[in-house]
């Protein structure tokens, strides 16, 4: 699938693209960017820092934060200031990186739909719960919807995107906008499940 082609199913059908750049250099960065790609996620806080200096002439890049956050790398990712936190997975490091906050940090809490041990992400079961009490415990941070990695098991991939979607309707009247689910090998049937932001790696990079 070639770069039209997935703007065609994507930027063109309102869905919002993040290009996923933990495995390339600025320099692949820099290139996909003069394709009109400006969103861009990483996966360490590190890969994100270094990156967005050595493209800081590019002021147009959005930087997303879309890795699992350890508690001693908070101080350098509130630093960064990424325009979206997309991998909060529970009220504990919501709390730690919002009383560290001097400015609002627009955020989506992970949910495990796929039920996976080897996923981060909040239970299902509780994601509407501890939406609600970050919301409310975490005044610096703005709660804007939700994240999930697919099943790897195909026959449960569908379901963990409709389980997904299924609570963002339920925050829809909380004022979640953004249901980011799908990569690059299974985007489309994330859109066909309601994602309306997809986070695609190496389909972009080829």
């Amino acid at each position: 699938m070639n770069l039209e082609e997935i703007f065609e199913k994507t930027i063109k059908q309102n869905v919002r693209l993040v290009a996923a750049s933990k495995y390339v250099d600025d320099v692949q960065i820099r290139n996909l960017f003069y394709k009109n790609v400006v969103e861009f996620g990483e996966n360490q806080v590190q890969a994100l820092a270094l990156k967005k200096e050595k493209l800081q002439d590019l002021k147009q890049i959005k930087w997303h934060f879309i890795g699992n956050l350890q508690s001693n790398k908070i101080n350098l990712l509130i630093k960064q200031k990424p325009i979206l936190w997309q991998s909060c997975n529970g009220i504990k490091i919501a709390k730690a990186v919002d009383k560290r906050l001097d400015y609002k940090l627009d955020t989506l809490l992970e949910i495990n739909t796929a039920d996976e041990n080897s996923k981060n992400g909040i239970d299902s079961t509780k994601a509407i719960e501890e939406y609600l009490q970050i919301k409310e415990e975490c005044p610096n941070l703005n709660l804007i919807g939700v994240m999930c990695i697919g099943a790897m098991q195909e026959y449960k991939l569908q379901e963990s995107f409709e389980k997904t979607y299924a609570i963002y309707e339920k925050l829809q009247k909380y004022k979640a906008t953004i249901c980011s689910m799908g990569m690059s090998g299974d985007f489309e049937l994330a859109i066909k499940c309601g994602s309306n932001m997809v986070r695609l790696g190496s389909i972009l990079f080829k």
